[in-house]
């Protein structure tokens, strides 16, 4: 039987807090130009599910939408 690898399985803790502190500012940037989830998600052609997970810092949200936010 073979072991799992846990760090497969959750992130290392700086990289699990700098995903939060990403999401945080780009709330924080969108916010400040006074655009909604859904504003922000017609612009970039996602949705708006995406858009709230990037800004909770989830690691399932795709490097794509973290790019397109930014």
């Amino acid at each position: 039987m073979s072991r799992k690898n846990k760090l497969l399985e959750t992130p290392p803790y700086a990289v699990e807090r700098t995903l939060k502190l990403l999401g945080a500012n780009l709330r924080t940037a969108r916010l400040r130009r006074n655009l909604t989830i859904q504003d922000m998600a017609a612009k970039i052609g996602t949705g708006v599910r995406a858009i709230a997970d990037a800004e909770k810092g989830k690691l399932a949200t795709g490097i794509g939408t973290y790019a397109a936010l930014l």
